[in-house]
């Protein structure tokens, strides 16, 4: 605990100092014991056979270093960085396995996280990787990819984000569909924003965003849909949010349940039906009140981790 202290009270400082700082101005290491100990490549305890990995690794190998926690391994440029990543990473892995009343599996594997502080770093890494020019990090076969940069005192809701995904991956190896997967994500990340905010000092409160009703996507083609639509991703992302927002408001037992049925790949409606018995008339009851709650305005929740 005395570490975790300590690496906490430096990456406030660091956040002071980086608020009004230029990206070149800032120091390129942090050593001692207050900064995320540095690994030898050869000597972390597990290696990332993820072939983006390897090309990531292959931009500047001259530049990566290396250091890893208690639930990651982490590849990084500047040691200030990956330590407040680090901090980050812990705490939201904390809150999500508690939301999902999860332990660790046994014998479970490090996922790896690549730190990019550096714009220019990040843009020759999209390419090489073909990504999406707006995308600020990406979760590709259990490890992330993320652009941090060092100069924002607050990064974000990016991070909790994909570290949800990762986790999630973690426990559901077989994957779960598109909309559960970015709507849990978006929910557990947004209260975990929120948390680690208010424990230093900040007013912060979760927010979920409502859609309007005309806007909503029907039930039957979110949950059907393999990857965010093209056309409506800001909608597929703040709906799928709400939808399972509703279902752990609901009832969260129930929501665990239907989780790891739709990680077994059973067919929504057929393991929602079934799980939530009791609680709905109807598939056709649910969806409208449903599109009730999505389209009201946006409600606060939050979901705090230790």
């Amino acid at each position: 605990m005395r570490i975790w202290s300590m690496l906490l009270s430096l990456s406030l400082l660091l956040a002071v100092a980086i608020a009004s700082g230029a990206e070149e101005e800032l120091p390129l290491v942090t050593s001692g014991l207050n900064g995320l100990p540095e690994i030898e490549f050869a000597k972390l305890s597990q290696q990332d056979l993820n072939p983006l990995g390897a090309k990531a690794l292959a931009l500047h190998p001259e530049q990566w270093k290396h250091g890893e926690t208690e639930h990651f391994i982490y590849h990084f440029t500047r040691s200030f960085v990956a330590t407040s990543v680090s901090i980050e990473a812990e705490f939201h892995y904390r809150v999500v396995a508690k939301e999902l009343q999860r332990e660790q599996p046994p014998g479970d594997t490090k996922s790896h996280i690549y730190i990019f502080d550096k714009t220019e770093d990040w843009q020759e890494f999209q390419s090489l990787g073909k990504l999406e020019k707006w995308t600020g990090g990406i979760h590709s076969a259990g490890s992330l990819f993320i652009r941090r940069d060092p100069r924002n005192k607050f990064a974000g809701n990016t991070l909790g984000h994909e570290v949800a995904h990762l986790i999630m991956h973690r426990f559901y190896s077989e994957g779960v569909p598109c909309w559960l997967d970015e709507g849990f994500a978006q929910y557990v990340s947004k209260g975990a924003r929120a948390s680690y905010q208010r424990a230093r000092g900040y007013i912060a409160k979760p927010r979920s965003h409502s859609i309007s009703a005309a806007d909503l996507i029907p039930l039957k083609a979110l949950v059907a849909f393999l990857d965010p639509p093209p056309d409506r991703v800001e909608t597929f992302y703040d709906e799928s949010e709400r939808l399972v927002r509703f279902l752990v408001a609901t009832d969260k037992p129930s929501f665990l349940a239907l989780l790891d049925a739709l990680g077994r790949h059973q067919p929504f409606e057929k393991a929602f039906l079934r799980i939530y018995a009791g609680r709905f008339a109807s598939a056709a009851v649910f969806e409208e009140r449903f599109r009730e709650y999505a389209a009201k305005d946006a409600a606060t929740s939050e979901t705090d981790g230790g």
